[in-house]
């Protein structure tokens, strides 16, 4: 099964479309993403349901 992000790209949460993340890794479905706003925060995981690419945010 191959991941529809891949790392480095900038996704959106569907439950907080507001904050920007960054995919930094992806291992076993799960997506382990940066807070760009604050990257020395703890990451955030996700799974790949649970977020949304770049443009469906901007709408």
């Amino acid at each position: 099964m191959e991941n529809k992000y891949p790392e480095g790209s900038i996704v959106y949460a569907k439950v907080n479309p507001g904050l920007k993340l960054a995919v930094r890794r992806y291992a076993k479905r799960i997506y382990y993403c940066t807070n760009l706003e604050h990257p020395l925060e703890k990451e955030l995981v996700y799974y790949e349901r649970e977020l949304t690419g770049d443009n469906a945010a901007d709408s």
